[in-house]
């Protein structure tokens, strides 16, 4: 039988944008990496390198200049099929409540409101918020948010998961309840994930292979496996010395692109 071709895959993608002055901007280079359909891949890099690039060109918001992206074997030329993306600020609507939010995928794909609302139910328990289904988002706290982001996005049961930093604006022990969260929520589901982060704990505890960007126009430097076992738990897993080894390549791989990164910082403040 022939092989299922990759859930994502880049082939030497190149994109530039125009900036404010009109001068040509490289965003990514002959960048290429895979992700198999169930896989989770983090994927760090230098503030700014272009990270959140490779998701936009994934999810078609932005079409890539140069080589290839596909999805499921398929070029990207619109925003696929199944498809969910939790950005870095959360997508909620202020006007209705925990329910009526997650239940919103579910109503624009045509679902009976009745039927939108049971399915939203059985997410808001699913995230830890039974009980606050009538609240509305400017009563939640910043964690409860980002959960009624999360059911909102898994609730249209994506095959293709893409997070841009969901969790970066959390303290450290609400993040590692949404990381423990997000993990049990994807097992299971066969979604593949790339989920960009500045964290490299965060990428290592959460993924099966983390891909390491050099310094802008971003390009892939290094791809890394994660061989942990699986189920995990984040504040547990990193304390292990297997955990720490992959830190520590993940880390000589990325300093350098950090520290170029730096260098032309410091040199354009001059």
């Amino acid at each position: 039988m022939a092989e299922s071709p990759p859930a994502i895959e880049l082939r030497g993608v190149t994109k530039r944008f125009r900036s404010r002055d009109g001068a040509a901007h490289t965003a990514t280079r002959d960048m290429s990496f895979t992700v198999r359909q169930g896989e989770f891949v983090s994927v760090v890099g230098p503030t700014g390198c272009g990270k959140s690039t490779s998701l936009s060109m994934i999810s078609g918001l932005a079409p890539a200049g140069e080589g290839e992206v596909l999805v499921h074997g398929r070029p990207v030329t619109g925003i696929p099929d199944r498809l969910g993306y939790m950005f870095q600020q959360d997508a909620v609507l202020p006007w209705r409540t925990v329910l009526d939010n997650i239940a919103a995928g579910p109503r624009y794909r045509g679902a009976p409101k009745r039927a939108a609302r049971e399915q939203a139910a059985d997410w808001v328990a699913r995230v830890g918020l039974a009980g606050f289904e009538r609240y509305y988002p400017h009563q939640l706290s910043g964690g409860m948010r980002k959960r009624v982001a999360l059911a909102q996005t898994l609730i249209n049961e994506p095959s293709i998961l893409l997070m841009d930093e969901p969790f970066g604006a959390l303290d450290v022990q609400t993040r590692e309840h949404m990381q423990d969260l997000l993990l049990e929520l994807w097992s299971g589901t066969g979604a593949a994930v790339v989920f960009v982060t500045h964290d490299l704990t965060e990428a290592i505890a959460l993924a099966d292979t983390v891909v390491v960007m050099t310094a802008a126009p971003a390009t892939a430097k290094d791809v890394v496996r994660v061989d942990l076992a699986r189920p995990r738990r984040v504040e547990e897993i990193r304390l292990e010395e297997a955990f720490l080894d992959v830190y520590r390549r993940v880390w000589d791989s990325l300093r350098e692109e950090v520290e170029i990164t730096r260098a032309r910082g410091a040199r354009r403040a001059a």
